[in-house]
C-alpha cells in the first residue's frame, strides 16, 4: 500500500483513532495535514510522523465558517489534495429520555453537519482534478443503533445517508466514497464522550478498553482506502450486529438488550 506524495487530509488528527491514521498513512509515505482543535497535540502528532510532510491546520467541526479558507490554506501549501477523511467526532453515553436536546444538537453538528460543510468544500476541487477520495470514519453505530448512544448513533446513521447517496451522484467524477464502521476501539472516545447534561463521561468504557488497539484498526482501514473499498466493518465479535441486524432482526434486538456496551 502505497500513498507516496498523495496529500491526505485527516480530521479529529489529535489522537485516537485520527493519529493512528496519521502514522500509518506517514509511513505509506503520504503528505499530511491534520486538523483538531488542539494545535499542541496536533503538533505532537505531526512530529512522530516524521520524515512526512506535515502541515498542521487547527480546525473546529462546529464552526464550518472558517473552512473555505482551509481548503485554499490546504491547496496553497501542497498544490492539491488527494484524500479528505473526515475523522473528527465526539460519543455519547447517556439513557434517550435523560440525554438534552441540546447534546443531539452539539453531536449533529459535529458529526454530521461539520462533516458535510467540509466535504461540500472539498469536492469541487476534487472532481475538478479528475480523481480523489472522500473517506467517512463512520461506527457499527451508524448501521444499527445501541444502548447509551442513542444521538451518536443518530448522527452518524445520518452520514450513512448522505455519503451513500453522494456516492451515486459522482460516481461518474473520478471521485471515490469510503465509509470506514470501526467497533470498539481502545482510545479515549468514552472518556470524552458526552452525558446526559453535555458534560464529558471522563471514564473508559469497559467494552472500550478490551477493543482494537488503534494502530489495527488504522492498518486494516488504510488497507480499505488503498482498495477504494464503499464500506468496510473494523472490529471484533461486535461486527457481527450488522449481519444479525439485516438477516434475523428479532434476534438482534433480542441480543441488543443485553449486550455489554459499556
Amino acid at each position: 500500500m502505497s500513498f507516496t506524495q498523495q496529500v491526505v487530509w485527516i480530521t479529529g488528527a489529535s489522537a485516537g483513532i485520527g493519529e493512528a491514521l496519521a502514522r500509518e498513512f506517514a509511513r505509506a509515505g503520504a503528505r499530511l495535514v491534520l486538523s483538531a482543535r488542539n494545535q499542541a497535540e496536533l503538533e505532537r502528532v505531526g512530529a512522530a510522523c516524521a520524515p512526512a510532510h506535515v502541515l498542521i491546520l487547527p480546525l473546529d467541526l462546529a464552526d464550518s465558517s472558517g473552512f473555505a479558507a482551509c481548503v485554499e490554506q490546504v491547496l496553497a501549501h501542497y498544490g492539491r489534495l488527494d484524500i479528505l477523511v473526515n475523522n473528527g467526532g465526539i460519543s455519547q453515553r447517556s439513557l434517550a429520555l435523560a440525554t438534552s436536546l441540546e447534546v443531539h444538537r452539539r453531536l449533529m453538528e459535529v458529526n454530521y453537519f461539520g462533516t458535510v460543510a467540509l466535504t461540500k468544500e472539498v469536492l469541487p476541487h476534487l472532481i475538478q482534478q479528475g480523481r480523489g477520495q472522500v473517506v467517512v470514519v463512520s461506527s457499527l453505530v451508524g448501521k444499527f443503533g445501541s444502548p447509551y448512544r442513542s444521538a451518536y448513533a443518530a448522527s452518524k446513521h445520518a452520514l450513512h445517508g448522505f455519503f451513500d447517496s453522494l456516492r451515486a451522484e459522482i460516481w461518474q467524477t473520478g471521485v471515490s466514497v469510503t465509509i470506514i464502521c470501526p467497533g470498539f476501539v481502545r482510545t479515549g472516545v468514552s472518556i470524552n464522550a458526552l452525558t446526559a447534561d453535555g458534560s464529558p463521561q471522563r471514564t473508559m468504557d469497559e467494552a472500550t478498553k478490551q477493543g482494537l488497539a488503534p494502530e489495527k484498526l488504522a492498518r486494516k482501514a488504510i488497507r480499505a482506502i488503498a482498495q477504494h473499498r464503499q464500506e468496510v466493518y473494523i472490529g471484533g465479535r461486535e461486527t457481527l450486529g450488522v449481519y444479525l441486524k439485516r438477516f434475523v432482526p428479532g434476534l438482534f434486538n433480542r441480543v441488543l438488550r443485553t449486550a455489554q456496551v459499556r
